[in-house]
């Protein structure tokens, strides 16, 4: 069985997606997962911009802070619970969660952990040093470039961006896909593939008006939408999957 490190960063649809698809591997036997940190607007930071002050105000700040806390106190499958907890919260439901810290707060107690590890995670300005340190280990030792990242051989092994699925697929296609990207990231001979999104991402609490997001905004549009999707006057123009427009 593979063993898989998944980079996440809560607010973003295209890698909840993915995780899903990677949990049901799990379920399968396929693969052994663990889970790891990546700050999306750190990523997208001015080149020399200082990313600490991003642990008071980037819209998952909280949330990794709470996750890296968890972290801590036990280990990443306990991260996993967290993420899964929260993305409940956040993209399985057509009435995403009006406060964000409170949909952390209860995710944290939800992974088996007392709700106020997530004031201790907020009060303790090492656990947003951890979501860097985690952070810059893809980028700078994996060559990381976005999400979601899957790092092989229990994160010592190569990593590759991907998969970007609008639907989960099911459990026969699941397998392929993994079969055919692990195969792709221990090719060194293969760098990059890449298409348009044609579909969004399959998931209620993405289907709302970007007022009513978790996290807010709406930057992961695709070029060409499937159907018309919700959006407010305000609603940022289209961005990569895995990228964020700063509002």
């Amino acid at each position: 069985m593979e063993k898989v490190t998944f980079y996440f960063d809560p607010r973003c649809p295209w890698c909840y997606q993915a995780s899903r698809w990677a949990r049901r591997l799990e379920a399968l036997g396929e693969i052994e997962l663990d889970w790891a940190l990546y700050c999306l607007e750190v990523a997208n930071l001015a080149e020399g911009a200082d990313p600490v002050p991003l642990g008071e105000t980037a819209r998952s700040a909280t949330a990794l802070r709470a996750a890296a806390a968890i972290g801590r106190k036990e280990n990443s499958k306990a991260i996993g619970r967290f993420y899964q907890a929260l993305g409940n919260r956040v993209w399985e439901t057509s009435e995403p969660a009006k406060d964000r810290d409170l949909a952390v707060a209860e995710s944290v107690e939800e992974a088996g952990f007392d709700r106020s590890l997530f004031t201790e995670a907020l009060a303790d300005p090492a656990t947003w040093l951890d979501v860097l340190d985690q952070h810059r280990h893809l980028v700078t030792e994996k060559g990381g470039i976005g999400l979601p990242t899957l790092v092989l051989d229990g994160g010592a092994g190569p990593a590759i961006f991907g998969p970007v699925l609008s639907q989960l697929p099911d459990d026969e296609d699941a397998v392929k896909i993994w079969q055919h990207l692990r195969w792709l990231a221990r090719y060194d001979n293969f760098f990059e593939l890449k298409r348009h999104r044609t579909e969004q991402p399959n998931l209620p609490g993405w289907r709302v008006q970007p007022s009513k997001l978790t996290f807010g905004s709406r930057p992961w549009l695709p070029p060409v939408p499937d159907r018309p999707a919700p959006s407010d006057e305000s609603a940022p123009a289209p961005a990569p999957a895995g990228s964020v427009t700063p509002l």
